[in-house]
Order: C-alpha cells, then structure tokens, then sequence
C-alpha cells in the first residue's frame, strides 16, 4: 500500500509548526515499521515540485494530511499548496473537470474526479477543547469537526474521487498539551485502521471522527 503524507504544520508567526511534524514523524515511523507499506512524505514548509505533487497524489493509494487549524481555516501555506498542486493536476492524472456535460449543466457537479479508489485520512490539532464542539452553547454549536469547519476539505476531496477514511482531532494542544497521550492515541488510531481491518473494507459510514 503506498501512503503519501502531507505536512502542513506551517512555520508562521509564534507557530513552530512542532506539534504536527511529530505527528508526522509518529505517521512516517509507524509505516516504516510494518510490512506492505511504501511512503513519501511533503512538508509544505519546504520548497516542492507542483510536478512531483500533483504525480504523489496519483502514486498514493491513501493521502494523509496532518495541519492545524488556523482561525478556523487551514493554514495559508497548506491553501497555496493545494492551490497550486491541484491546479497542476488537472486532466494529469487528479480530476478531468467539474463533471458537468453542456447538454445538462444542473447535475453532475464534482463528478469529474481520477482518484476513484483512493483513500485520505486528516489529523487536525485545534487549540479548542473538544468540548467546544460537544456541549450545549458552547462556541461550535454542538457541531463536529467533520462536519463544520472541515466540511469543504473534505468535499475537496470528493472532488478529486477520494473517499475519507476515520480522522482523528487533537484539542487543547496550546495550553494542555499532553503529546505523550495524543501519541498513544494517534498510534492505536492507526493500528486499527491499518491494520486491525483492511482499508478497502472502511465504509463511509465509519470514516468521520
């Protein structure tokens, strides 16, 4: 199975970027101990190839992303890489178009992706607790990750033809970090959905956290 992952735990302002390069690293580490797994790995904070990025989505049979959620959005370089990168894989190999024909251009809209098949994951880091999305009158309205502010990454996706597999969000990362904890628990995240149960045997129905 070939993982590409994608860091987009950006370098910018008081943000080191530190907590998803460890995430990262965790990612990276647990496929280069398991059999069957081939990996390539994008920190959007170094210089890359549109090219060679648009060609990594196509060789990937999984895409997993790691970033943080600035003001509620995904970080300004992780955008501009998606921008350029998805732009650079029109009709090479990422999606043909929108989908729509001219006879009928009500329907059919998103239907234009390649990577039928294919498989992504996220990890967000959030300074919000996750209370802030589970507790009456808290600021997300009782409103999930997935399902809020995630909700047009993860049409992006879509988009493209890819299907999500189950995420995992790690709150309160600024003022009470446990990394040790989130490790533990990002690394049984990925056990089971590795290698507890195949991958192409996760329905939608299990895909958001």
């Amino acid at each position: 199975m070939k993982i590409f992952v994608i860091n987009g735990g950006q370098v910018f302002g008081h943000s080191g970027g530190l907590f998803n390069k460890t995430i990262t690293c965790a990612t990276q580490q647990f496929f280069e101990e398991q059999s069957g797994f081939e990996i390539k790995v994008t920190n959007i904070n170094e210089p890359y190839n549109p090219v060679q990025e648009a060609e990594n989505y196509v060789w990937a049979d999984v895409v997993i992303y790691h970033f943080p959620i600035w003001w509620f959005q995904v970080p300004h370089g992780l955008k501009q890489y998606i921008d350029v990168v998805f732009t650079e894989g029109h009709r090479k190999g990422m999606y043909r178009s929108d989908g729509r024909k001219m006879d009928n251009p009500n329907i059919n809209y998103g239907t234009g992706g390649l990577l039928h098949g294919r498989k992504y994951m996220v990890t967000t880091s959030w300074n919000a607790p996750a209370t802030a999305f589970t507790l009456p009158g808290e600021f997300f309205n009782e409103t999930s990750v997935d399902d809020g502010i995630l909700f047009g990454f993860h049409r992006m996706n879509a988009f493209l033809g890819m299907t999500p597999l189950k995420g995992i969000h790690f709150h309160d990362v600024e003022k009470n970090a446990d990394i040790e904890t989130d490790l533990g628990h990002y690394r049984e995240h990925l056990n089971n959905i590795f290698l507890n149960k195949s991958v192409e045997n996760v329905h939608l129905s299990d895909s958001y956290h």
